[in-house]
């Protein structure tokens, strides 16, 4: 089964130049815990509800004017969605990443693959 198949393809994204305050806003609209970031260029980073966490709240930054740039993570892990998805699955593991962004081969953003949606494929 390739990542495509199982993946979330309809994703909210936000812009580096966002407020944390406008991103946690939209993962709790949205019950969700990971929003891939980009600019006109494609995907430059991800945020998660812990990057907020540990790098803004704790830190006691302002969520109101401290941009998403400031806190994202930069050093992006990525599958493509034609790859198989056990394969993917077992680079999660070994990383221990719950989410991960995908991406199709012209290197634009494709959706999301967590490790519940491999769990919900019986993968």
């Amino acid at each position: 089964m390739r990542i495509a198949e199982i993946m979330t393809s309809n994703v909210h994204l936000v812009r580096p130049e966002e407020t944390l305050q406008y991103a946690a806003s939209l993962m709790a609209e949205w019950d969700i815990a990971f929003l891939p970031v980009a600019d006109a260029t494609g995907l430059v980073g991800t945020l998660t509800d812990r990057d907020i966490i540990l790098r803004a709240v704790a830190p006691g930054f302002d969520a109101e004017t401290t941009r998403v740039s400031d806190i994202m993570t930069t050093n992006i892990t990525y599958c493509y969605d034609d790859e198989e998805a056990d394969g993917v699955k077992a680079n999660m593991n070994s990383l221990h990443l719950r989410r991960l962004a995908v991406l199709d081969r012209q290197d634009r953003l494709a959706g999301v693959v967590s490790q519940s949606d491999f769990l919900r494929h019986g993968i």
